[in-house]
């Protein structure tokens, strides 16, 4: 029997499972841009353009390859503005009532799927490591889900980095040696950038006239769009990047977007790279001499280890995953992250370069823009929503674990032993924003005092009975607790007064 093959806009691999499966003499491969994907969330033109421009490329490699290909742009008149509706379609036209899909990454287009009038055959999509059945068997019957162990769980899986049974050089991971504060300087330029063909110039008409109010700048485009672009930044990045990408990892530097980050993760969840071919590209770096084992380590743990860990989590915790909000926090998301104007250098930067690139890095997104909503009592709600939208590389299943629970601690602890709260003195530690800041990160209270400084204490004060107790927190409580009476009451009132002017969208 004939059927439609459903291939979604992060599915560009010719190894998707739903193709292996399909006949390519008789099935009927269906590609949609659809008004559904777009609209949901007030996705950032860059990773709108990304998307659609990659689809565009992947379908012709497709009808290369023998694939009878019903693709849909998003202009055209006949678009029916949603999967469910271009499958109903492409049936209508077809006469074929049969689906194969490789499953979504979200529970919203898995449901809808399900809800389709069609006979739909959902596989599993294998680009990943670890199967649902592999992290539900790993997850069962333990107390905490700390991703470390079921990191340990890859490397043994997967052999990287492994000398034997026992991990290369000893050692699981080397963090230690991975946090260092920001260099004086970048001895490269960044990810490689490549120029728009004619089929990225068509998308970007497209979705410039069609987008121009959402959130971030649309040129310079610069992403690579198809797979041999991406593995040319794969290798520019192990030459050039990997190197010192370890011991700077956690760093942030006023004048330099990408330090020694590989702007991979984008291709990565499109398809256009495989986890393990980079994750091999980088391990046999370190085999050459070409990059040292604390940067391969890191690096390979952020793929195998983290990336999948958050899937599993994702597709463990259930639908309503997304929502939690354990903490009951209901302040509105600041106007700040959609680019108003902040004096706090670190946000400003974060947001600056999130608005220009589609991107910024782990550590600015988990203790800058992160951090900080978090501590402000922001509704995590708003904050999936942002982070979905304004990222290039963001997808549910990746987006919803480190935002919910690594980031916000919404899901009560699933992810994360304590919540990701500091104050000043680590973003001034791993960072030259404080330098330059309108704030003074070493002043506690009064004028100019960092509001890090203020909102630290204040979410400490307001979770106390939660938190209090924790184990990994009973310093932080004990510090507060010696302080003076009269400071306590000061930080608290001048972190309040801060966040009363914040809501009334004054410029803070």
């Amino acid at each position: 029997m004939s059927r439609l093959v459903l291939v979604l806009g992060d599915q560009l691999s010719e190894e998707l499972i739903a193709l292996r499966k399909a006949d390519r003499a008789s099935d009927v491969v269906v590609m949609a841009e659809v008004a559904a994907e777009t609209d949901y969330a007030p996705h950032h033109p860059k990773k709108i353009a990304l998307i659609f421009a990659a689809m565009r490329k992947f379908a012709v490699r497709l009808r290369e390859d023998g694939w009878q290909v019903r693709y849909s742009q998003l202009d055209d008149t006949e678009n029916a503005g949603s999967i469910p509706g271009e499958l109903l379609r492409r049936a209508e036209e077809t006469g074929f009532d049969k689906v194969l899909a490789t499953e979504p990454g979200e529970w919203r287009l898995i449901e809808a799927l399900r809800e389709t009038p069609f006979d739909v055959t959902l596989l599993e999509d294998d680009r990943f490591l670890a199967s649902h059945a592999e992290f539900q068997d790993w997850a069962k019957g333990r107390k905490a889900l700390r991703m470390e162990y079921f990191y340990r769980e890859m490397r043994r899986k997967t052999g990287l980095l492994m000398d034997g049974g026992k991990p290369e050089g000893g050692e699981w991971n080397y963090d230690s040696e991975n946090r260092k504060p920001p260099p004086d300087g970048i001895s490269h330029g960044g990810p490689m950038n490549f120029t728009a063909d004619e089929t990225v110039e068509e998308v970007l008409d497209l979705v410039e006239a069609r987008f121009a109010k959402n959130f971030g700048t649309l040129r310079p485009f610069t992403f690579a769009t198809d797979r041999g672009q991406a593995r040319r930044a794969l290798a520019h990045f192990i030459r050039h990047a990997l190197p010192d990408f370890g011991a700077y990892q956690d760093a942030m530097l006023d004048g330099h977007r990408f330090l020694n980050h590989a702007l991979l993760s984008p291709y990565i969840n499109l398809g256009l790279l495989s986890p393990l071919e980079v994750c091999e590209a980088a391990a046999e770096a370190y085999r050459k001499g070409d990059a040292p084992l604390n940067s391969v380590e890191g690096f390979i743990r952020q793929i195998i280890g983290w990336r999948e860990y958050v899937r599993g989590i994702y597709f463990l915790e259930g639908p309503d995953y997304p929502r939690r909000n354990r903490l009951n926090q209901q302040r509105k998301l600041p106007p700040l992250y959609w680019g108003a104007e902040t004096k706090m250098r670190c946000l400003s930067k974060a947001v600056e370069q999130t608005a220009a690139e589609a991107y910024a890095h782990h550590i600015q997104r988990l203790m800058v823009t992160g951090n900080f909503a978090l501590i402000a009592g922001v509704d995590p709600a708003e904050v999936h929503e942002w982070y979905l939208s304004v990222y290039a590389d963001a997808y549910e299943w990746v987006e919803a674990p480190n935002t919910v629970g690594m980031s916000q601690f919404a899901d009560g602890g699933v992810i994360a032993s304590k919540p990701y709260v500091s104050s000043g003195a680590y973003i001034d530690r791993m960072s030259d924003h404080c330098k330059h800041c309108a704030y003074d990160v070493k002043q506690k209270t009064g004028d100019g005092a960092c509001p890090f400084n203020l909102l630290y204490w204040h979410f400490l004060m307001r979770h106390r009975e939660r938190f209090e107790n924790n184990p990994r927190m009973g310093n932080m409580y004990r510090t507060w607790d010696r302080m003076d009476e009269a400071k306590r009451k000061t930080v608290l009132a001048e972190a309040e007064d801060f966040l009363a002017r914040m809501s009334r969208g004054e410029t803070v």
